[in-house]
Order: structure tokens, then C-alpha cells, then sequence
């Protein structure tokens, strides 16, 4: 399995930012009001969604590359714990529990990658920094 572990990492960075980048792209344009609206009812401060598209737009691009992977990684991990906390935690509305659950564990998927670190195939190897 070793052979196949840089390989399997650029894999998972590449699965693992998609939901991000599209999240955070379809946060822009026509959808930022109405985005900023639900965050404000959830008694989120909306001036956080510029901070929120940059995480999750910029964050998914920076994993997607391999780039300040450690540290992106440990910033979307925080991210997906307080969302789960923040916007899903009324396990008694409809799919919030799934929800929840689907945060922690891509929280998770994001703590370990902030421990092993991007692989091989990233711009962090490259510049040989170990973000």
C-alpha cells in the first residue's frame, strides 16, 4: 500500500475539496444575500460570509493543490465543527442529525490530513515546506 500513498493522498485532496469550492463558488453572486440572510437567522454575524467563502472557495482550491496544506486543513476542520454545531444541532428539523454527522466526519477527514500531510503531487512538496 505504501506505493500507492502519495497517489491515494492527491486522490482524497481532490475528492475532499470539491465540496468545498462548489460550496463556497455558489455562495457568490445571486445566492450571497440570501446566504448572509440564513446565517443572520441562525445568529451568525453575515459580514463572517466573506471569511466563509474565502475558507471554503480559497481553502478548497489551496487542499485541492496541495498549498499551506496542514494549515488549511486544520482551519476547515474548526470550520466544519462549528457549522455542525452552529447549523445543525436541532436534531428534531428534518435531516440535521445526518447533517451534523456528515460534518464531523469530514472534519475528520480534514484533521488527518492535517496530520499526514499532502502527499507527493502538491505545491507544499514542491516549495519543501511542511505547512
Amino acid at each position: 500500500m505504501k506505493k500507492f500513498e502519495d497517489r491515494t493522498l492527491l486522490l482524497a485532496r481532490i475528492l475532499m475539496s470539491i465540496l468545498f469550492i462548489v460550496a463556497g463558488y455558489g455562495k457568490l453572486g445571486d445566492a450571497y444575500v440570501g446566504t448572509q440572510q440564513y446565517m443572520e437567522a441562525m445568529r451568525v454575524p453575515g459580514f463572517l460570509l466573506p471569511l466563509t467563502i474565502l475558507l471554503e472557495l480559497g481553502g478548497g482550491l489551496a487542499i485541492l493543490f496541495g498549498f499551506l496544506t496542514r494549515t488549511t486543513a486544520l482551519f476547515t476542520f474548526g470550520f466544519c465543527i462549528l457549522t455542525a454545531l452552529l447549523f445543525h444541532s436541532n436534531f428534531a428539523e428534518g435531516m440535521n442529525q445526518t447533517m451534523f454527522l456528515k460534518n464531523l466526519t469530514i472534519g475528520g477527514g480534514y484533521l488527518l490530513l492535517a496530520i499526514i500531510g499532502p502527499g507527493k503531487f502538491s505545491i507544499d512538496r514542491l516549495m519543501n515546506k511542511n505547512w
